[in-house]
């Protein structure tokens, strides 16, 4: 096997490729046609499949291959794509044998209605924890990457990553978002808060929050019932270099990748300060103690 490329290589080889998906996702938007559903019980997020997931991890697949061919790779859409079976593994490797994630239209649901939040994201993961994500929202021309260690970084999607400056996210909203079944803690912060529950406040005429709001100023805090590989735990990781508090939801340091089943962390609280995590683990703990 050949030497693994540096994190940094990676997302400088992948980016201009990622641009050009993020203009071929802008402008399908308003024409999409949604394919099949995809069969993921009740939640109607991760139901939802389009042209666009499909040809963009197509894209990402076929750079990777032609520039990377002994790079671990999984994407969203492995069981629709025609090039899964030439990738070495889809798994987490050892230390420094990195697996690189995709989730090629995080938030289908709302790209499908014709919000704006929707986003391209793209991870490099080692055997214990993250070394890079990068966050692009096509529709709003943004950008938000971060390097293990070396903090997170915002830019318009004109820039190169050096060009991009450093995320400082001074004034969140007093917002939180709880993720899909965790509404059950909504009335205990209600009084501090504006809570937005994705389950029952979406709304394919109105725009709200998704995840990305914790990037961009729009929320101050969020909890997930569990905190994927593709989306939810690499947007924790931007704002966790951003300097934001990401723990599990009774407040316990992030467990090493590895020890990880199905892709995914367990629940997540991220939060923009002390106070915000405070309140929302105080919210959980209380839920859990009524149950």
């Amino acid at each position: 096997m050949s030497t693994t490329p540096t994190t940094r290589l990676i997302l400088e080889t992948l980016l201009p490729h990622l641009k050009v998906a993020a203009a071929y996702a802008r402008f399908l938007q308003p024409k999409i046609a949604a394919l099949p559903a995809k069969e993921q019980g009740n939640n109607f997020f991760s139901a939802a499949l389009t042209d666009a997931d499909v040809a963009i991890q197509n894209l990402v697949e076929v750079v990777l291959l032609g520039t990377f061919p002994d790079i671990r790779f999984y994407g969203e859409e492995y069981e629709s794509s025609n090039n899964t079976k030439y990738f070495r593994a889809n798994d987490l490797g050892s230390e420094g044998d990195y697996l690189v994630t995709l989730d090629p239209i995080d938030g289908t649901k709302f790209y499908m209605d014709g919000h704006s939040n929707y986003q391209i994201i793209l991870g490099i993961l080692n055997s214990d924890d993250f070394e890079a994500v990068i966050a692009i929202s096509p529709a709003q021309n943004v950008y938000f990457y971060a390097l293990r260690g070396e903090g997170a970084f915002k830019g318009t999607l004109e820039m190169s990553l050096e060009a991009c400056a450093p995320l400082q996210i001074t004034s969140a909203k007093p917002a939180i978002l709880l993720g899909w079944g965790m509404n059950a803690i909504a009335d205990l912060l209600k009084d501090r808060y504006k809570v937005i529950d994705i389950a029952t406040d979406y709304s394919s005429d109105i725009e709200i929050p998704s995840l990305n709001g914790i990037l961009s100023g729009d929320l101050s805090g969020a909890v997930i019932k569990s905190g994927k590989f593709l989306d939810s735990a690499g947007l924790a990781f931007i704002a966790k270099e951003a300097g934001w508090i990401v723990t599990t939801l009774d407040g316990s340091t992030l467990p090493p990748l590895h020890t990880c089943e199905n892709y995914s962390m367990p629940g997540l609280i991220i939060a923009a300060s002390k106070s915000v995590h405070q309140d929302l683990q105080k919210a959980m703990q209380s839920f859990k103690s009524a149950e």
